[in-house]
């Protein structure tokens, strides 16, 4: 009982009276930025597949485009997103997880914009194959800093004891936002056009970044309304500053921390199958399933909520677990189990036929996947703490 790990004894110190004998009363300025980033996930999911809710209803078709065209419009934003990650990264390290994020808000804001833009062309859908890979592939390049930044606005704000919690809430935005986008969008095109759909939540998405830039800042020391309590509390998970002079020697560094290059491969078959979901589920619903329009919308929905739920769960446990066991042993405990779980779930859901059986097993699937998602972010800025925003975006 005397062998406490530095994590037991910043967990044990987050719950006794202050140091100067008084009541423990930080304020909570840090669970209002976790807020506030959760709804920079949540917007930039939700607008993310968006594009996807869209093609279903609008772009695939006879005469239209095909699904191949449509998966180089979905892969045209993910692979400018991966090609700009690192230096997304390095750009966050050196100017902040502030700035970078509203950046990102107001750019990603303004390519959703611009995609219903496109609607008010006059172009039939066709002929909009090349200016959706264009405005896509710029939509990606500005929304790099999501995940990275989000993580690193985290590392800087929150004490090791809750920084996985705080991730998986925040990652969970994400999948809510994701699961809202086919009801949600799919009603805004009901009410309005395609076109306009897009242009209301850019303007939305641009809207927030700007409540963000009012209120927010890189870390709780420099903010107006963060007491010294709570300044205490932060400090407890030893924060490291940014680097602002990154080298070269910064970014090869990255592929010699053979800890972090084992973290991002486990991150990319994670995120492969995870992607997988995101963009053609809705598609598989209705066009294998043979499920009508609403019941294919809902039930995508229910296999995302389940996932969000699994991502602020898992969050949690792994900090509750980890208090217990150590974190190296409770990091691991929770993504092998998890990972795994999520491979046997989804090979049933393959299997069966049932359409309520498949929405089940997927559910559960995705679920076990998200349980193990707050655990890679915590995790990439502790290896690389001086450069948190950098190291997150290699593993993204």
């Amino acid at each position: 009982k005397d062998r406490m790990t530095q994590h037991d004894k910043l967990h044990a110190a987050s719950e006794i009276p202050g140091g100067n004998g008084g009541t423990y009363l930080a304020t909570n300025v840090r669970w209002v930025i976790v807020a506030m980033l959760m709804g920079f996930t949540f917007l930039g999911h939700f607008n993310r597949v968006s594009i996807a809710v869209a093609a279903k209803a609008k772009f695939i078709g006879p005469g239209l485009l095909s699904e191949v065209q449509m998966g180089f419009v979905y892969s045209a934003f993910l692979w400018t997103y991966t090609v700009s990650m690192l230096p997304g990264g390095w750009v966050i390290d050196r100017i902040g997880p502030r700035l970078s994020m509203a950046g990102m808000g107001l750019g990603l804001g303004f390519g959703v914009a611009l995609t219903g833009a496109l609607g008010w062309s006059g172009l039939p859908i066709v002929a909009l194959f090349i200016p959706l890979l264009v405005v896509r592939s710029i939509a990606g390049f500005l929304s790099t800093p999501l995940h990275p930044g989000a993580a690193r606005s985290v590392f800087l704000w929150l004490p090791l004891t809750s920084r996985t919690t705080a991730n998986g809430l925040v990652t969970a935005g994400a999948l809510v936002g994701i699961a809202l986008s086919y009801p949600g969008f799919g009603w805004l095109m009901d009410q309005f056009d395609w076109s306009t759909a897009f242009v209301i939540c850019g303007t939305v998405m641009m809207l927030f970044t700007v409540v963000w830039l009012l209120y927010a800042t890189d870390d709780a020391a420099s903010h107006p309304r963060v007491n010294a309590e709570e300044k205490r509390l932060v400090a407890m998970g030893r924060v490291t500053q940014a680097n602002s002079k990154i080298t070269m020697s910064d970014f090869t560094a990255l592929f010699r921390n053979r800890p972090l290059v084992a973290l991002g491969s486990s991150y990319a078959a994670y995120g492969y199958f995870q992607y997988l979901f995101f963009y053609w589920i809705d598609y598989y619903f209705g066009s294998e399933l043979k499920l009508p329009e609403g019941a294919s919308r809902r039930a995508t929905s229910i296999v995302m909520i389940a996932m969000a739920i699994g991502m602020a769960a898992g969050g949690f446990i792994s900090d509750k677990l980890s208090h217990r066991i150590g974190i190296r042993l409770g990091y691991r405990t929770i993504a092998v189990v998890g990972m795994s779980l999520s491979a046997v779930f989804a090979g049933f859901g393959v299997a069966v036929k049932d359409p309520n059986h498949v929405v089940l097993l997927f559910s559960l699937a995705l679920a076990s996947l998200g349980m193990c998602e707050g655990l890679f972010w915590t995790s990439a800025t502790a290896l690389e703490p001086k450069n948190g925003g950098l190291a997150c975006a290699f593993i993204n």
